[in-house]
Protein backbone atom coordinates (compact mmCIF):
# COMPACT_ATOMS: atom_id res chain seq x y z
CA UNK A 1 0.00 0.00 0.00
CA UNK A 2 1.44 3.37 -1.06
CA UNK A 3 0.86 6.50 1.02
CA UNK A 4 -0.03 9.73 -0.78
CA UNK A 5 -0.32 13.23 0.61
CA UNK A 6 -1.60 16.54 -0.78
CA UNK A 7 1.25 19.07 -0.83
CA UNK A 8 2.46 22.29 -2.37
CA UNK A 9 -0.62 24.13 -1.16
CA UNK A 10 1.15 27.28 0.02
CA UNK A 11 0.81 30.48 -1.97
CA UNK A 12 3.13 33.49 -1.95
CA UNK A 13 3.83 34.41 1.69
CA UNK A 14 1.04 32.16 3.02
CA UNK A 15 2.12 28.72 4.22
CA UNK A 16 -0.25 25.76 4.35
CA UNK A 17 0.60 22.26 5.45
CA UNK A 18 3.88 20.79 6.72
CA UNK A 19 5.49 19.58 3.53
CA UNK A 20 9.06 19.31 4.83
CA UNK A 21 7.95 17.19 7.78
CA UNK A 22 5.59 14.85 5.95
CA UNK A 23 7.46 14.38 2.67
CA UNK A 24 9.89 11.76 4.07
CA UNK A 25 6.89 9.74 5.33
CA UNK A 26 5.01 9.46 2.04
CA UNK A 27 5.43 7.70 -1.30
CA UNK A 28 3.42 9.94 -3.62
CA UNK A 29 3.11 13.74 -3.45
CA UNK A 30 -0.04 15.28 -4.92
CA UNK A 31 1.14 18.79 -5.82
CA UNK A 32 -1.27 21.70 -6.21
CA UNK A 33 -1.10 23.17 -9.72
CA UNK A 34 -2.16 26.78 -9.15
CA UNK A 35 -5.92 26.19 -9.17
CA UNK A 36 -7.11 25.74 -5.60
CA UNK A 37 -3.64 26.54 -4.23
CA UNK A 38 0.03 26.71 -5.13
CA UNK A 39 2.10 28.92 -7.40
CA UNK A 40 5.14 28.33 -9.66
CA UNK A 41 7.67 28.86 -6.86
CA UNK A 42 5.80 26.51 -4.53
CA UNK A 43 5.48 23.92 -7.30
CA UNK A 44 9.24 24.03 -7.90
CA UNK A 45 10.10 23.79 -4.18
CA UNK A 46 7.73 20.88 -3.69
CA UNK A 47 9.05 19.01 -6.73
CA UNK A 48 12.62 19.48 -5.49
CA UNK A 49 11.62 18.29 -2.01
CA UNK A 50 9.98 15.20 -3.50
CA UNK A 51 13.09 14.41 -5.55
CA UNK A 52 15.27 14.83 -2.45
CA UNK A 53 13.27 12.17 -0.60
CA UNK A 54 12.64 9.79 -3.48
CA UNK A 55 8.90 10.56 -3.56
CA UNK A 56 7.02 10.32 -6.86
CA UNK A 57 5.29 13.61 -7.69
CA UNK A 58 1.88 14.00 -9.27
CA UNK A 59 -0.49 16.76 -10.33
CA UNK A 60 -3.34 17.77 -8.03
CA UNK A 61 -5.68 19.88 -10.19
CA UNK A 62 -9.00 21.20 -8.94
CA UNK A 63 -11.52 23.99 -9.27
CA UNK A 64 -9.67 27.32 -9.78
CA UNK A 65 -11.05 28.76 -6.55
CA UNK A 66 -8.43 29.82 -4.01
CA UNK A 67 -11.00 31.58 -1.83
CA UNK A 68 -12.71 28.28 -1.05
CA UNK A 69 -9.60 26.09 -1.46
CA UNK A 70 -11.31 24.17 -4.24
CA UNK A 71 -13.78 22.66 -1.81
CA UNK A 72 -16.90 24.35 -3.18
CA UNK A 73 -18.47 22.83 -6.29
CA UNK A 74 -18.53 25.26 -9.23
CA UNK A 75 -21.20 25.10 -11.90
CA UNK A 76 -18.85 24.95 -14.89
CA UNK A 77 -19.40 23.19 -18.23
CA UNK A 78 -17.73 19.80 -18.33
CA UNK A 79 -15.49 20.69 -21.28
CA UNK A 80 -14.27 23.81 -19.48
CA UNK A 81 -13.33 21.64 -16.50
CA UNK A 82 -11.45 19.27 -18.80
CA UNK A 83 -9.43 22.15 -20.28
CA UNK A 84 -8.83 23.68 -16.83
CA UNK A 85 -7.54 20.33 -15.57
CA UNK A 86 -5.25 19.95 -18.59
CA UNK A 87 -3.92 23.50 -18.11
CA UNK A 88 -3.11 22.89 -14.46
CA UNK A 89 -1.39 19.58 -15.20
CA UNK A 90 0.52 21.32 -17.99
CA UNK A 91 1.76 24.05 -15.65
CA UNK A 92 3.18 21.58 -13.15
CA UNK A 93 4.49 19.30 -15.88
CA UNK A 94 6.45 22.15 -17.49
CA UNK A 95 8.20 22.96 -14.21
CA UNK A 96 8.78 19.26 -13.53
CA UNK A 97 10.41 18.78 -16.93
CA UNK A 98 12.64 21.80 -16.36
CA UNK A 99 13.79 20.26 -13.08
CA UNK A 100 14.24 16.79 -14.57
CA UNK A 101 11.50 15.34 -12.35
CA UNK A 102 8.77 13.70 -14.45
CA UNK A 103 5.25 13.44 -13.08
CA UNK A 104 3.94 10.01 -12.09
CA UNK A 105 0.23 10.52 -11.50
CA UNK A 106 -2.83 12.77 -11.40
CA UNK A 107 -5.16 13.05 -8.44
CA UNK A 108 -8.08 15.45 -8.80
CA UNK A 109 -8.61 17.74 -5.80
CA UNK A 110 -11.43 18.47 -3.41
CA UNK A 111 -14.93 19.22 -4.65
CA UNK A 112 -14.01 18.33 -8.24
CA UNK A 113 -12.86 14.88 -7.07
CA UNK A 114 -16.13 14.35 -5.21
CA UNK A 115 -18.11 15.59 -8.23
CA UNK A 116 -16.40 13.21 -10.65
CA UNK A 117 -17.01 10.25 -8.34
CA UNK A 118 -20.73 11.06 -8.42
CA UNK A 119 -20.94 11.80 -12.16
CA UNK A 120 -19.78 9.12 -14.62
CA UNK A 121 -19.76 11.54 -17.56
CA UNK A 122 -17.52 14.01 -15.74
CA UNK A 123 -15.21 11.22 -14.55
CA UNK A 124 -14.92 9.80 -18.06
CA UNK A 125 -14.22 13.17 -19.65
CA UNK A 126 -11.62 14.16 -17.05
CA UNK A 127 -9.85 10.82 -17.52
CA UNK A 128 -9.98 11.26 -21.30
CA UNK A 129 -8.53 14.74 -20.86
CA UNK A 130 -5.66 13.40 -18.79
CA UNK A 131 -4.99 10.66 -21.32
CA UNK A 132 -4.94 13.21 -24.15
CA UNK A 133 -2.47 15.38 -22.22
CA UNK A 134 -0.15 12.56 -21.11
CA UNK A 135 -1.20 8.90 -21.40
CA UNK A 136 1.72 7.79 -19.22
CA UNK A 137 0.20 9.35 -16.09
CA UNK A 138 -1.45 7.14 -13.49
CA UNK A 139 -5.00 8.31 -12.69
CA UNK A 140 -6.30 8.08 -9.12
CA UNK A 141 -9.90 7.08 -8.51
CA UNK A 142 -11.60 6.58 -5.17
CA UNK A 143 -11.78 2.96 -4.08
CA UNK A 144 -15.43 1.92 -3.68
CA UNK A 145 -17.34 -1.36 -3.93
CA UNK A 146 -17.89 -0.43 -7.62
CA UNK A 147 -14.26 -0.89 -8.63
CA UNK A 148 -15.01 -3.21 -11.57
CA UNK A 149 -17.53 -0.73 -12.99
CA UNK A 150 -14.99 2.11 -12.87
CA UNK A 151 -12.35 -0.07 -14.51
CA UNK A 152 -14.77 -0.83 -17.33
CA UNK A 153 -15.89 2.80 -17.62
CA UNK A 154 -12.33 4.07 -18.07
CA UNK A 155 -10.72 1.13 -19.90
CA UNK A 156 -10.86 2.93 -23.26
CA UNK A 157 -8.58 5.73 -21.98
CA UNK A 158 -5.62 3.37 -21.66
CA UNK A 159 -4.70 5.00 -18.35
CA UNK A 160 -3.35 2.97 -15.46
CA UNK A 161 -5.80 3.42 -12.59
CA UNK A 162 -4.80 3.57 -8.93
CA UNK A 163 -7.63 3.15 -6.45
CA UNK A 164 -7.39 5.32 -3.37
CA UNK A 165 -8.72 5.17 0.18
CA UNK A 166 -8.65 8.00 2.72
CA UNK A 167 -6.94 7.46 6.05
CA UNK A 168 -8.33 10.64 7.62
CA UNK A 169 -11.87 10.80 6.21
CA UNK A 170 -15.12 9.16 7.32
CA UNK A 171 -17.15 7.09 4.87
CA UNK A 172 -20.85 6.79 4.20
CA UNK A 173 -22.76 3.54 3.74
CA UNK A 174 -22.49 3.97 -0.06
CA UNK A 175 -18.69 3.75 0.11
CA UNK A 176 -18.20 7.43 -0.74
CA UNK A 177 -16.74 10.11 1.53
CA UNK A 178 -18.88 11.90 4.08
CA UNK A 179 -19.07 15.61 3.05
CA UNK A 180 -16.75 17.89 5.00
CA UNK A 181 -19.75 19.96 6.04
CA UNK A 182 -20.84 17.13 8.35
CA UNK A 183 -19.45 16.67 11.85
CA UNK A 184 -16.84 13.92 12.08
CA UNK A 185 -16.10 13.90 8.34
CA UNK A 186 -12.40 14.56 8.97
CA UNK A 187 -10.51 12.33 11.42
CA UNK A 188 -8.03 14.38 13.43
CA UNK A 189 -7.15 11.94 16.23
CA UNK A 190 -4.14 9.79 15.31
CA UNK A 191 -5.61 6.79 17.16
CA UNK A 192 -8.78 7.03 15.06
CA UNK A 193 -6.73 7.31 11.86
CA UNK A 194 -4.63 4.28 12.85
CA UNK A 195 -7.72 2.17 13.56
CA UNK A 196 -9.29 3.30 10.28
CA UNK A 197 -6.14 2.28 8.37
CA UNK A 198 -6.03 -1.14 10.04
CA UNK A 199 -9.54 -1.75 8.76
CA UNK A 200 -8.59 -0.61 5.26
CA UNK A 201 -5.66 -3.01 5.21
CA UNK A 202 -8.28 -5.67 5.86
CA UNK A 203 -10.24 -4.45 2.84
CA UNK A 204 -13.09 -2.59 4.54
CA UNK A 205 -14.22 0.51 6.44
CA UNK A 206 -16.79 0.81 9.20
CA UNK A 207 -19.62 3.26 8.53
CA UNK A 208 -22.80 4.28 10.32
CA UNK A 209 -24.61 1.99 7.89
CA UNK A 210 -22.33 -1.00 8.41
CA UNK A 211 -19.15 -2.42 6.92
CA UNK A 212 -18.20 -1.44 3.36
CA UNK A 213 -15.63 -3.52 1.48
CA UNK A 214 -13.26 -2.33 -1.26
CA UNK A 215 -9.72 -2.77 -2.63
CA UNK A 216 -7.20 0.08 -2.62
CA UNK A 217 -3.58 0.50 -3.70
CA UNK A 218 -2.94 3.81 -2.01
CA UNK A 219 -3.95 5.66 1.15
CA UNK A 220 -4.29 9.43 1.41
CA UNK A 221 -3.56 11.64 4.40
CA UNK A 222 -4.45 15.28 3.72
CA UNK A 223 -1.47 17.59 4.15
CA UNK A 224 -3.60 20.38 5.65
CA UNK A 225 -4.96 18.07 8.36
CA UNK A 226 -3.55 19.33 11.70
CA UNK A 227 -2.79 15.72 12.61
CA UNK A 228 -1.06 14.91 9.29
CA UNK A 229 2.47 14.45 10.64
CA UNK A 230 1.49 12.36 13.65
CA UNK A 231 -1.04 10.38 11.62
CA UNK A 232 1.50 9.60 8.90
CA UNK A 233 4.06 8.61 11.52
CA UNK A 234 1.59 6.14 13.02
CA UNK A 235 0.51 4.80 9.63
CA UNK A 236 4.11 4.39 8.45
CA UNK A 237 4.75 2.04 11.38
CA UNK A 238 1.99 -0.20 10.02
CA UNK A 239 2.89 0.22 6.34
CA UNK A 240 6.70 0.31 5.88
CA UNK A 241 7.97 2.43 3.04
CA UNK A 242 8.97 0.60 -0.12
CA UNK A 243 12.61 0.76 -1.18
Amino acid sequence: MLLNCDMGESYGPWTKGSDEAVMPLTDLANIACGGHAGDPDTMARTLELAAEHGVRPGAHPGYPDRRNFGRLRLDWPTESLVRETQAQIGALSAIARALGTPLFHVKVHGALYLAMMKDDHLLRRLAEGVAAADPSLVFMVQATPDRARYEELLAHTGLTLMFEAFADRAYGADGHLVPRSRAGAVLTEPDAVAAHVQNMLGGFVETAGGRVEFEAETLCVHGDNPAAFEALTRVRKVIPRRN
